[in-house]
């Protein structure tokens, strides 16, 4: 079995009755959790028009959590491209990789991150940001390069910063492009898995080596819901359950509060969301975990998981990344094939 990091994604979302700067003082503290354990990075999420969030500023909360923790690398996961300046993005993170060396990550999205109204409001004349994606992603990689490759218009801070690039993606689309540019690949299979083994397959098979990248890299997006036994576990997954349901509802709320017996408590119509369109979750005690990662590393194959954790209790998300991280250690430990 390949031997893959673990990272972690959040959208620094609001427990029920949090303040927004209640939200962000929870984020800094997984971080710093995450941090002391070991984990290769963390990426906030770029959300607009919900009060269930504190992402919104994705450059906001990646220098803040940067000036919060010691060595964990921090980025956006991503910037969602076609709401901003390809050149005010490398302005932004050629200055926190300024400020902050080696430590910055610029992972990059082709959607809005909110409905379409919003994305209105925020993109104004520019409706066709989605498809210049690749363009502007071309533009951003010559920003932050080496002087060589710079033309008229310059970023300052930005120029020599060779900030790491990832494109994210859930679609055939985006592994092309990603290959194509010779970049790694962030697959979100945390809310759409099912073309999953397509898409990897076709990033790794017409990867073109670049000045960034020599080999295919994947990472994939998934949902872990750890804790000491199965029946915890099952109990506090019926927060990220919850989430799952209010997104396809268009209802989304601040994460609740576990709630007992929580599947014999929906409607029809709520089972076939989590039945049909829940994305890729593992959730259990340690044993159940490390079952289920061996057999997701034997079918994809990837390079790193960065996982997100819909959890209410902030000790407990806490304690779900170190039952995590303690299984991917001993698996590599013990050298598992």
């Amino acid at each position: 079995m390949k031997k893959f990091d673990i990272s972690v994604l959040s959208v620094a979302p609001l427990r029920q009755g949090e303040t927004m700067k209640e939200g962000i003082d929870t984020a800094v503290s997984l971080a710093k959790a995450v941090d002391r354990m070991g984990y290769k990075r963390i990426w906030f999420a770029e959300h607009h028009n919900h009060d269930a969030y504190a992402s919104a500023a994705v450059v906001s909360i990646v220098q803040h959590i940067l000036s919060n923790t010691e060595e964990i690398r921090v980025g956006s996961g991503g910037i969602m491209l076609p709401n901003h300046s390809p050149l005010v993005v490398a302005e932004q993170f050629g200055t926190l990789e300024t400020l902050y060396p080696d430590r910055v990550d610029l992972a990059l999205g082709r959607a809005p991150g909110t409905d379409q109204k919003t994305a209105e409001v925020i993109r104004r004349s520019n409706h066709n940001g989605v498809f210049f994606f690749e363009r502007e992603v071309k533009e951003i990689l010559q920003y932050v390069g080496n002087e060589s490759v710079q033309g008229e218009i310059r970023a300052y801070p930005g120029i020599g910063t060779n900030v790491p690039l990832f494109v994210l993606g859930s679609s055939i689309g985006s592994a092309k492009i990603a290959a194509n540019l010779g970049l790694p690949y962030v697959f979100g299979a945390q809310f759409a898995p099912h073309d999953m083994s397509e898409a990897l397959t076709i990033y790794r098979e017409n990867f073109k080596p670049s000045a960034y990248l020599q080999e295919p890299y994947v990472m994939a997006c998934i949902c872990v819901i750890a804790a000491d036994s199965v029946e915890e576990a099952t109990l506090i997954s019926s927060s990220h359950l919850q989430v799952c349901i209010d997104i396809y509802t268009n209802n989304l709320s601040q994460l609740v509060p576990p709630t007992e017996n929580f599947l014999q408590s929906l409607t029809q119509a709520e089972l076939d969301i989590i039945y049909h369109r829940l994305g890729y979750t593992i959730l259990g005690d340690a044993d159940t975990l490390r079952r289920d990662l061996i057999k997701f590393q034997q079918t994809y194959q990837v390079d790193e998981l960065i996982v997100i954790s819909n959890i209410y209790e902030s000790t407990k998300e806490i304690h779900s990344y170190e039952i995590l991280k303690s299984v991917v250690d001993e698996l590599f430990d013990q050298k598992v094939t």
